[in-house]
């Protein structure tokens, strides 16, 4: 009797990884396109993407093990999609707001300056200071910032996602034919 190695939970994870970051890349630019505040809500569609597309990479490694899977693997394949997530758009991220729309983190500097001035509790020194900074370490900091942001969402829900998803055989079940 001839056994077949088990679904690849890493390849699972990447492939939901790279659907969600060209889903995140299209809501970034037509976010652009209609020329939409960077404090706008709609930037936080990306994240109901990022927690749906992790469920259904836990769930298609637990239909690809014939229905059946044990916590830790579909744990395993939540935090595996966040880390892959995370480093891929923090890529996107960093080359986003270095290379091809400076014009969008400069906006956003703009919009904290303000927010510094009106807030009243900086001087005007420490205001240039803390921009300088920012305007030099942003997009980097910004990529650094999504990878573990990223991989935090990643373990939370991975962890939902598994409690919702595990799903064991019982001693009386028969093995499914698809997974011998």
């Amino acid at each position: 009797m001839e056994q077949t190695a088990a679904p690849s939970s890493a390849k699972i994870a990447i492939k939901w990884s790279l659907i969600y970051v060209l889903v995140a890349i299209v809501i970034t630019y037509a976010s652009e396109i209609a020329k939409l505040s960077v404090n706008s809500p709609v930037k936080y569609v990306t994240y109901v993407f990022l927690i749906v597309f992790l469920l259904l990479a836990q769930k298609e490694h637990r239909d690809k093990l014939g229905g059946y899977i044990k916590f830790g693997d579909a744990f395993v394949t939540g935090l595996l999609y966040g880390i892959f997530a995370g480093v891929l758009t923090a890529v996107f991220v960093y080359i986003y707001l270095s290379i091809l729309s400076p014009e969008i983190f400069a906006q956003a500097i703009d919009q904290q300056r303000q927010a510094m001035v009106d807030s009243g509790k900086m001087s005007s020194d420490q205001i240039d200071h803390a921009m300088d900074i920012a305007k030099k370490y942003g997009p980097i900091l910004g990529a650094i910032v999504t990878v573990f942001l990223y991989a935090i969402l990643g373990v939370i829900v991975g962890l939902i996602g598994a409690a919702i998803f595990k799903k064991e055989p019982s001693i009386y079940s028969t093995p499914d034919s698809s997974t011998m």
